[in-house]
């Protein structure tokens, strides 16, 4: 009876202490098993893979990987598997998948925090050979990257590494400057819920920081000290919202150019081929990015050099004041921080030519509230008084806020804390005005 009563107390101690395996959960820790056991990737151990490319003479190629999310899943699952066009190549790499962001150096590892799929291609000594992983869809991928276009990524980065004592130098622009923080879970929203590892002993995904909370948690300290940098608010700005648009399966060779555009401007033309930006060698998508979201708010130059029929050629991209405001961040998992902010909590969707007219609003503003947060500062809206289907026609006096992004960016950099914007809006027909809090 003793025996029998101790292994029950033993078995309700043990279900107690482990969590519950919810599907999730499940993914992450299946991710692990199976990786490990399979031994061709090295886990969530940078360090290891630095000491063994440094022995080897190997490029490095790290992946960043958010498990529980469903963005390039089947992208992630061809490398994970060893996809056959893959495998040659990375076969000469040092290989390392990290699937979270605790613990990790932001000094090196400075890209897109939006993204739930990354690729870094490195040397051991910490010099970026380039960058892979764009997407500038909530769920779609396949127009931004494919596996030919990262096999090509790939062999780019192999080409540089075998000059890398040549070109090192036009490589440095691709680290960044020093970061707020050296490490996610030091930043003072982050620092109280997560350590410098994930928890397997207990529950791992509740442990994870997720990318995207990297670029909320740099947000977050920039509005704690006043308006945040639309540099900070409009990250890895797209070349499509310039007008550049690149196909997808090559490194950086451009599919198209549209009409009036900043890149139609610039003299880009459709087959072009663009080796460097800015005396930065080009792998990817991902690297364009880079140069992007390093070219001030205020207007830049940018240098690109192309080979075009085979010939090389150097044009001159002239990217006016406010070009990153072209670009759409009402995609990125860092918006809902951004609607926290400044629609408190409210998902802003834009009407149709049909609804317009049904709703008698003919031309300026006319978003639809689609969602109204429920709780906590995400609910901040509701206790105001808006409720689904809101149309607002008018946010702190300007009607001229066509989509939810320029209302996010707007109301972040315009208002501080605590300010009251009054919002009009259309209820079933009728004309309201409604205050909303700014938040933290």
């Amino acid at each position: 009876m003793f025996r029998a009563t101790s292994t029950l107390a033993f078995l309700l101690a043990f279900a107690a202490s482990v969590p519950a395996q919810n599907p999730r959960e499940k993914k992450v820790r299946d991710d692990k098993v199976k990786v490990e056991a399979d031994g061709y990737w090295i886990y969530n151990n940078y360090p290891k893979a630095v000491a063994e490319a440094t022995a080897a003479n190997k490029p490095i190629v790290v992946v960043l990987r958010c498990i529980p999310c469903e963005e390039c899943v089947k992208l992630d699952d061809d490398l994970v598997d060893k996809d056959p066009v893959l495998r040659p190549l990375l076969d000469k790499f040092v290989r390392v998948r990290i699937v979270s962001t605790n613990g990790l150096d932001l000094n090196l590892f400075q890209y897109d925090y939006d993204q739930s799929f990354a690729v870094f291609l490195l040397n051991a000594d910490g010099t970026i050979y380039g960058r892979f992983g764009t997407r500038s869809h909530r769920k779609e991928w396949v127009g931004d990257v494919s596996i030919p276009g990262l096999s090509k990524a790939l062999q780019g980065a192999l080409d540089l590494h075998g000059r890398h004592a040549n070109v090192k130098g036009a490589l440095a622009a691709k680290r960044g400057p020093e970061p707020l923080f050296p490490t996610p879970e030091v930043f003072p929203t982050l620092k109280a819920k997560y350590g410098p590892t994930l928890n397997y002993e207990r529950n791992v995904v509740q442990s994870c920081i997720h990318c995207h909370q990297v670029g909320d948690a740099i947000r977050d300290a920039y509005r704690a000290k006043g308006p945040i940098p639309e540099e900070v608010l409009l990250p890895y700005p797209h070349p499509k919202a310039q007008g550049l648009i690149f196909d997808p399966k090559e490194k950086a060779t451009v599919l198209r150019v549209d009409a009036d555009s900043a890149a139609a401007a610039a003299g880009f033309q459709a087959g072009d081929e663009i080796v460097a930006m800015n005396d930065q060698p080009l792998l990817s998508l991902a690297d364009v990015q880079w140069v992007l979201h390093h070219t001030p708010a205020k207007g830049g130059k940018v240098k690109a050099e192309l080979r075009r029929g085979g010939k090389p050629l150097t044009i001159v991209w002239e990217l006016p004041a406010g070009w990153r405001q072209r670009d759409d961040i009402s995609w990125r998992s860092g918006a809902w921080s951004l609607r926290r902010m400044t629609t408190g909590g409210m998902l802003l969707e834009p009407l149709t030519v049909e609804e317009r007219a049904k709703a008698s609003v003919k031309d300026g503003m006319a978003l639809r509230a689609q969602h109204v947060g429920q709780f906590g500062p995400h609910a901040a809206a509701k206790a105001a008084g808006f409720q689904v289907g809101d149309v607002i026609v008018s946010y702190d006096g300007k009607a001229d806020l066509p989509r939810e992004t320029d209302v996010l960016v707007y109301g972040a950099t315009a208002h501080k804390v605590s300010d009251k914007v009054p919002v009009k809006f259309l209820r079933n027909g009728k004309a309201m005005e409604l205050s909303l809090p700014m938040q933290p």
